[in-house]
């Protein structure tokens, strides 16, 4: 039917984020989960809501999500990770968007949270977004073979919702953030690695400034205080750590 949606969950050891994000989607009328070397209680979680389940164990990112999105069975795919979920005012928009949606992909805003903050402004050089292509036809979406932030192969018309959003706990703390820094540097200097293309320092030192002043200035992180200093802190650091990482270390 055209206007059904399958919701796809891709997990790593969420037992205590997903069942909020599987409640989420209790409007799809399918919801397909991908668990990625999960040692947790997130699968017996996951089989409360669905029996379409899929176990594994992937290097690459994208794989696993191609995986959970060739198995969708709905013309309409809605994406999300096990930290976020559905805003009740989202699901409304949603279901009201895709009725009238060409082929192609939405963009959904991204509500992204700290702890119990917001953080509205400052997200930017691939250490956070404010928003994402998490609402596609199938075909449209096609997820590339990179360890952090695959690229993506995008088809058909881009639209947008505006007016609510997908509520995302991407860190629990500050800690948690300098965690998440170090597992993307990790991945981007391994891509690095493999492909034999490691940037020089001083093009990286040159991100990073450039994102800094993205995150702090253009997408208004001063806004947001310390908070907003401290993201643009990590936008600069993500590429001149990756590219150290990959020179010094095998």
């Amino acid at each position: 039917m055209k206007n059904k949606i399958s919701g796809l969950v891709v997990a790593h050891n969420e037992e205590d984020m997903i069942e909020d994000a599987l409640k989420s989607l209790n409007f799809c009328d399918e919801i397909i989960v991908v668990l990625d070397k999960c040692t947790d209680n997130t699968k017996k979680i996951a089989q409360k809501y669905t029996s379409n389940i899929i176990e594994g164990s992937w290097e690459l990112e994208g794989e696993r999500r191609n995986l959970g999105i060739n198995k969708c069975t709905n013309k309409w795919v809605l994406e999300l990770d096990g930290d976020e979920r559905i805003s009740p005012e989202l699901k409304t928009a949603i279901i009201q968007h895709i009725k009238t949606a060409p082929d192609g992909y939405v963009l959904l805003p991204i509500h992204n949270y700290v702890g119990n903050r917001w953080i509205k402004y400052g997200w930017a050089g691939s250490f956070g977004t404010s928003k994402a292509k998490k609402l596609f036809t199938k075909g449209a979406k096609i997820w590339g073979d990179q360890r952090a932030h695959p690229a993506l192969t995008l088809n058909g018309k881009e639209t947008e919702i505006i007016n609510a959003g997908i509520v995302h706990l991407v860190d629990k703390d500050i800690n948690d953030m300098i965690d998440r820094l170090k597992r993307y540097s990790d991945w981007v200097a391994a891509d690095m690695r493999d492909s034999g293309k490691i940037i020089p320092l001083k093009t990286a030192v040159r991100k990073g400034l450039t994102r800094f002043y993205k995150s702090y200035y253009a997408r208004k992180g001063y806004k947001e205080g310390k908070y907003g200093f401290l993201l643009a802190l990590m936008a600069c650091l993500f590429p001149i750590l990756s590219t150290l990482k990959a020179s010094l270390e095998e």
